[in-house]
């Protein structure tokens, strides 16, 4: 299935798809609608589901709302971050949640959003309304608040050396440009991989901008508390800090037995999960999607789905 009517390319999309397409009828949850790749794409499939999407970037809602028109009354779209959205959310219709971790190829080629090597802002929000952007985080953390975040969100080796870097850099003049941070870090950084050098720091900053990590572990918390049955949950990541997260998450429901394990024998009555887990390993993009689009390379789809009566 190839769909070209988005600027951005949907990851795993035909695997997505079949999963949703014997769904029963009911809405699901987007919670990263972005540009409706996967949205439009499961709504053709499967007319009796209708969706509520989520996404707090405006540009990404105005696009995806003309995109998804043609379902009319089938589509509702709320704006936000869904850590927040979910909570006013009546799940009663709800079978099945689908949220896509990553950041959308139009994002990160646009110049004037910041993610890019080459832009000549600093900027990184996914919701643009926010105050809080990559400049404040490169231009105001201590040198020991980057380096936390490097070697948190980036798992940087050098962390201490990139920060330092800014830092004494930024003395002289404030970093404005996300073009300048790079050439900066790429004094220091590791220049033998086959990533770019700011590659990781860059991806550090934006987990820091949008807290990212945070907002998945309040999905998955919110998901664990609802318990909602016979809900589908299929999220994709695309780097180990969200996968560890979702695939720690998935494994603790699953789990039957909760007694200590010092115990000789189980008392628990060994039937405390939450559900099953679908995909005994993560489901991953076939050798012809990576050809096509490069940036599947690193995604992983994990699918749970909560039990029933």
């Amino acid at each position: 299935m190839k769909d070209t009517n988005t600027p951005h390319i949907p990851v795993l999309l035909n695997e997505v798809v079949e999963y949703f397409s014997n769904l029963d009828s009911g809405a699901y949850i987007d919670c990263t609608l972005g540009y409706g790749g996967h949205s439009y794409n499961i709504l053709k499939n499967n007319s009796n589901l209708s969706l509520i999407g989520i996404d707090r970037d405006k540009e990404a809602i105005e696009f995806s709302s003309n995109r998804l028109s043609s379902f009319k009354d089938r589509v509702t779209i709320l704006q936000g971050s869904f850590s927040k959205v979910l909570n006013d959310i009546d799940f009663s219709n709800v079978v099945a949640l689908l949220a896509d971790f990553g950041v959308s190829s139009l994002q990160l080629d646009k110049a004037d959003r910041g993610f890019s090597f080459n832009s000549n802002v600093l900027d990184m929000r996914m919701d643009q309304n926010s105050p809080f952007s990559a400049k404040n985080v490169v231009n105001e953390y201590s040198l020991e608040m980057l380096t936390q975040i490097f070697r948190e969100y980036g798992e940087m080796r050098d962390a201490k050396r990139v920060a330092s870097k800014i830092v004494s850099y930024r003395e002289k003049k404030q970093i404005s440009s996300s073009k300048e941070l790079a050439d900066i870090i790429s004094l220091v950084s590791n220049k033998k991989s086959k990533i770019h050098p700011a590659t990781l720091a860059f991806q550090a900053i934006r987990m820091e901008v949008n807290s990212e990590l945070s907002e998945i572990k309040q999905l998955l918390d919110i998901l664990e508390e609802k318990r909602v049955k016979n809900l589908l949950v299929a999220l994709i990541t695309f780097h180990s800090l969200e996968d560890r997260l979702v695939k720690q998450r998935f494994k603790k429901w699953a789990t039957k037995c909760i007694c200590p394990p010092n115990v000789y024998k189980c008392v628990c009555g060994n039937n405390n999960n939450l559900g099953n887990i679908i995909t005994k390993k993560p489901i991953i993009a076939s050798k012809e999607e990576i050809a096509q689009n490069p940036r599947s390379r690193s995604a992983k789809l994990r699918i749970f789905r909560f039990k029933g009566e």
